[in-house]
């Protein structure tokens, strides 16, 4: 009996688990701007270790065995909100958008794209480089 009250005990922390970690995913999707998305994503992943971890300890044999993932859990509620900060303040310091990131890249790889048709237009027109060119420090070379 006592069997049976544990294994429904640890279903429900499992499915409140899963919950947990179905909305911090939908929020990655629904939400647009990169922080938000952050946010939903740490506020779901530590409801959902934590519901997790409880269903483990809940059918855990042994003591040990809790102790064990309580310290997982310690470990991962310590490094989970650095590491989130951590890419927050990149993106508070870049002060770009993604869509701003995508335009760039565009603009880059459209700059690349003239830049290697100039060079075999130059490369192309017969000169030989033997006439005199100008510096940038003013001397001919």
């Amino acid at each position: 009996m006592i069997e049976w009250i544990r294994f429904a005990f640890t279903a429900v922390l499992l499915i409140g688990a899963l919950l947990a970690f179905a909305a911090a995913a939908l929020g990655n999707f629904r939400f647009g701007y990169a922080l938000n998305r952050m946010h939903a994503a740490g506020i779901g992943d530590t409801l959902a270790l934590l519901l997790t971890a409880a269903a483990v300890i809940v059918s855990a044999e042994s003591a040990m065995d809790g102790l064990k993932i309580c310290l997982v859990v310690a470990f991962m509620w310590c490094t989970s909100p650095v590491s989130s900060h951590f890419l927050s303040r990149i993106e508070l310091d870049t002060g770009k958008t993604e869509g701003e990131f995508a335009d760039e890249r565009e603009k880059a790889a459209e700059a690349a794209a003239e830049a290697g048709a100039a060079e075999r237009i130059d490369g192309a027109d017969g000169a030989g480089g033997t006439e005199s060119t100008e510096r940038a420090d003013g001397a001919e070379s």
